[in-house]
């Protein structure tokens, strides 16, 4: 059994060989086989020639240069293209996440059946206001709305079978929710692990308020495409005949009322009862049409996961 472990980075420059030379000091301890994926997401900093050094110096080092920044998720992408083990790792490239953790979650894959496993960071180092307490809000959210019962969605150290990440198409933002993308492929048996969280000790976090913005954004995103993403005519649809439905008792009410009852009284167009009807109305039409359009493009759409390469390590 192969460890494929995959790596991405964007200016990490400093951390790069004693990371890789931890993980190194892991895989021989244990005596597995392995290879060190890492894909640099558009680095500045040098990292890609680090990367080089440390091919030459390691042949089960490889790597994947993109031309600009991509993205995380465009990363995971590429890298679990190129994986070719049995197990698949992935980790952060800033010395935070521990691969002293990477033979248990390696056991849990393997010998207990589980077919992902994702890292709880219990005790962070992280500054409790700009990282902890919004990190706590987005996984409880996270938790409600997709159904997986994970502490730590945002944890970088997660393990999978091969089968998993070959079958998932991880783009756009979406790496944070990878499991759900599992669970939602058909993946059921996921399960997490308390794993230790280090203290930064290189370069500056890439976390900011953007994130935390686009995390809950992608949370609702991958809600909607979960529940609706196949069949957005059961939403819209929906919705719109619910709408129509509306507007059309309001206008009922009105015709009834000015042929029967207030035959005199003001015209159909003065009362607000008749804008509330054709607002709704149109609304009703118009959410019908969104659904129609959006079951055309379920059935024509393309993958989202366009990026560049530029060089590649061993692959």
């Amino acid at each position: 059994m192969q460890i494929s472990i995959v790596i991405p980075l964007l200016n990490e420059h400093e951390s790069l060989k004693e990371l890789h030379d931890w993980i190194v000091q892991v895989m021989q301890s244990n005596h597995f086989l392995y290879e060190i994926i890492f894909i640099d997401d558009g680095s500045t900093d040098g990292s890609w020639e680090a990367i080089s050094e440390l091919s030459r110096q390691n042949e089960h080092v490889k790597g994947i240069r993109f031309y600009k920044n991509y993205g995380k998720s465009q990363a995971l992408h590429a890298g679990f293209k190129a994986a070719t083990g049995d197990v698949v790792i992935t980790m952060d490239a800033d010395l935070q996440d521990n691969p002293e953790e990477i033979p248990e979650m390696y056991r849990m894959i393997v010998q207990e059946g589980h077919q992902v496993v994702s890292g709880w960071k219990k005790k962070r180092y992280d500054s409790i206001i700009a990282k902890n307490i919004p990190s706590k809000l987005f996984n409880w959210a996270a938790r409600k709305t997709s159904g997986v019962r994970l502490h730590d969605f945002n944890c970088g150290l997660k393990a999978f079978n091969s089968d998993v990440v070959k079958n998932i198409e991880v783009h756009g933002e979406m790496h944070r929710y990878i499991p759900v993308l599992a669970k939602n492929a058909g993946f059921s048996k996921i399960t997490e692990k308390v794993v230790q969280h280090q203290a930064r000790k290189y370069g500056s976090t890439k976390f900011g308020a953007e994130r935390f913005i686009n995390g809950f954004l992608d949370l609702i995103t991958i809600w909607f495409v979960s529940k609706f993403g196949r069949r957005p005519m059961h939403l819209f649809g929906a919705l719109g005949v619910l709408m129509f439905f509306v507007g059309l008792c309001f206008s009922v009410y009105l015709g009834v009322d000015k042929l029967y009852v207030n035959k005199t009284g003001r015209l159909i167009t003065q009362r607000p009862q008749f804008f509330i009807a054709l607002t709704a109305m149109i609304m009703g039409t118009q959410l019908f049409l969104a659904g129609f359009i959006g079951e055309i493009m379920v059935r024509s759409r393309k993958n989202d996961t366009r990026y560049n390469i530029s060089d590649k390590i061993n692959l």
